[in-house]
């Protein structure tokens, strides 16, 4: 960055020795005060204001917001120097006042102002799990940071996020469209796991004039390792807790016209009771297939409007024949059970459905892709 040089006072020369002998006493070199950034020059918020001094040593330097708050700061030892050591804001003046006292014991004062940059636009980083405290989620959770602005320079938003898992696991973030990027290790997270996420993008340009509007951090435990395996040939659901089979349940999947997504699913909401509403994805009354009801004991398992749930109405069709809409159906007694022992997180695998595979982007379809393939949707990789 610039420097703006302020000079501070100065020392007149004046005769030494006898009258007219044209002798003069060495000058007294004036103290320079440097502000950096210069005037005109616009700062990083990140980045500090440092305010430095030569030919003298600083006596205070105070730094004020637009709003009239005091930034903090640090003076050097040797009081050559001072620096803030806070986070400044956008688009904003910060008036800069310095006294110095010069070699000869004068104190002066002098003002400066620095101005930090005006992003075109800000994103913020929205996160899934949401920060709260006690979360606790399943095995195959992935980690979220949802933008609401388009990200052009994704490897400057990717080198902002750091994940720490503890045991330690491979994982990478992979981007599933210009405004999110999600993180999942290599195989389901390891029971008892806990993860530290911190977003660190307040200040980081993330393309086209668009700069991140805050940091922020996100902590989550992964609880024990719940996974249900549907399968379309028998019309059974076995339930497996860390890898021991539990419980198997008759199933009913989606009918040939509306199958169940084959795949790995994870479950992203849970409800005692929710409307089902097939307008919310374009199928509306006047539609031979539309249909709105009230469903009980509802896990989420995509967004287009799959869920395992209770149907009484199919109860005697399940463990022999597929005849819902796509989501997979329970007695009332096997949906309490699972909506007891299921939540956030936790995977149902899908095999021989007779449906596609769970698109990547839909909720959570992170786990239908090889991990090659995965890590190819990093901006590092």
């Amino acid at each position: 960055m610039v420097a703006l040089g302020i000079v501070v006072g100065l020392s007149a020369c004046s005769p030494s020795g006898l009258p007219g002998s044209g002798e003069e006493r060495p000058s007294t070199p004036s103290p320079v005060v440097d502000i950096t950034p210069a005037a005109g020059d616009q700062i990083n918020p990140t980045a500090p204001i440092v305010v430095s001094v030569r030919d003298g040593s600083l006596t205070s330097v105070t730094v004020t917001s637009p709003a009239g708050q005091q930034v903090k700061g640090a003076m050097a030892d040797d009081k050559l120097s001072w620096r803030t050591t806070e986070v400044l804001g956008y688009g904003s003046n910060y008036e800069v006042t310095a006294t110095v006292t010069g070699k000869d014991g004068k104190a002066t004062t002098q003002h400066g102002t620095v101005r930090t940059l005006t992003p075109k636009a800000q994103a913020y980083p929205s996160l899934i799990p949401a920060p709260r405290a006690g979360n606790d989620v399943g095995v195959g959770q992935p980690i979220v940071v949802r933008f609401d602005h388009e990200i052009k320079d994704r490897a400057a938003a990717e080198k902002g996020l750091h994940v720490t898992a503890t045991p330690d696991q491979p994982g990478m973030w992979s981007w599933i469209s210009a405004q999110e990027v999600h993180y999942r290790p290599q195989q389901y997270w390891k029971p008892g796991t806990k993860v530290s996420v911190k977003v660190n993008l307040y200040g980081v340009d993330l393309g086209n004039g668009v700069y991140g509007k805050t940091d922020r951090t996100l902590d989550f435990q992964v609880h024990d390792s719940w996974v249900a395996k549907a399968d379309g040939n028998t019309e059974q659901m076995q339930i497996f807790h860390n890898d021991k089979l539990v419980n198997t349940m008759p199933i009913s999947m989606g009918k040939d016209i509306t199958p169940t997504h084959v795949g790995t699913h994870v479950i992203s909401d849970k409800q005692q009771k929710y409307t089902m509403d097939s307008c919310t994805y374009g199928v509306c009354p006047g539609n031979p297939d539309y249909y709105r009801s009230d469903e009980f004991f509802a896990e989420r398992i995509s967004n287009d409007g799959e869920f395992v749930h209770e149907n009484p109405a199919s109860t005697p069709q399940q463990g022999n024949s597929n005849v819902s809409h796509g989501c997979i159906n329970l007695d009332q007694a096997n949906a309490a059970w699972f909506f007891q022992n299921f939540g956030l997180g936790d995977v149902v695998e899908v095999t021989n459905s007779g449906g596609p595979a769970l698109p990547v982007w839909d909720t959570y379809g992170d786990w239908s892709l090889s991990w090659d393939k995965w890590k190819a949707g990093s901006a590092l990789s």
